[in-house]
């Protein structure tokens, strides 16, 4: 692991500190038609969640664990996300990340450390208003990922989410309309919608380095 790789957590923790790269600014990441809608202000119901981005070193890398969600899942069914979910009253986002990470993947790892969040991101076609929290654990959590919310746990390298040969666009249909909508690949499976959005946003700060 070089110099830079070793000390990703320090890093990350001061430069979450600064000020964030705009939204706007990872459009490349962001599906046609949507006109900046998940920047803007939310609904006023809109409900608050929370997702966890969450490092762990291994194999000479930093992975983080991305979750497919269940063909049956009410809402983004069959779509690669962060582990996350609702803020219960009286969480902090974090609290929530952390909690629901480990209902849907039964562990965090050993003294896991937040290092800050990014730009809270407004989830239109579900109504959300996502916080994303960045932490790192010193060692692999012991997954056991939970069936009824994880189809799938996929742990995708930094080096690989960087690596601008994984980055592509596909076709989509929503009320006999056709748009564009970029993803960044990962062992066969497309990351896009707002969790390439916020995935995005991250993968700028790694390469503010």
């Amino acid at each position: 692991m070089d110099s830079f790789s070793a000390n990703l957590p320090d890093r990350l923790r001061e430069r979450l500190k600064q000020p964030l790269p705009d939204l706007r600014s990872c459009s490349e990441f962001v599906p046609e038609l949507c006109y900046g809608r998940h920047e803007a202000p939310p609904a006023h119901d809109a409900k608050r969640a929370a997702v966890l981005l969450l490092l762990y070193p291994e194999q000479s890398d930093w992975r983080l664990p991305l979750t497919l969600r269940p063909e049956t899942m009410q809402s983004h069914a069959g779509q690669v996300s962060f582990p996350g979910g609702v803020i219960e009253p009286g969480e902090t986002a974090e609290q929530a990340a952390i909690r629901e990470c480990r209902e849907e993947l039964g562990d965090t790892g050993e003294r896991t450390e937040i290092l800050g969040q990014l730009s809270p991101a407004y989830v239109f076609g579900s109504n959300f208003l996502v916080t994303p929290c960045v932490a790192w654990t010193p060692k692999r959590p012991d997954f056991i990922p939970n069936p009824a919310e994880v189809a799938n746990l996929l742990e995708p390298s930094v080096v690989d989410l960087l690596d601008a040969r994984h980055r592509g666009c596909h076709m989509m249909e929503r009320r006999s309309v056709t748009f564009q909508v970029p993803h960044i690949t990962y062992d066969n499976h497309r990351i896009w919608g707002a969790t390439s959005l916020m995935l995005g946003q991250f993968l700028m700060l790694l390469a503010d380095r």
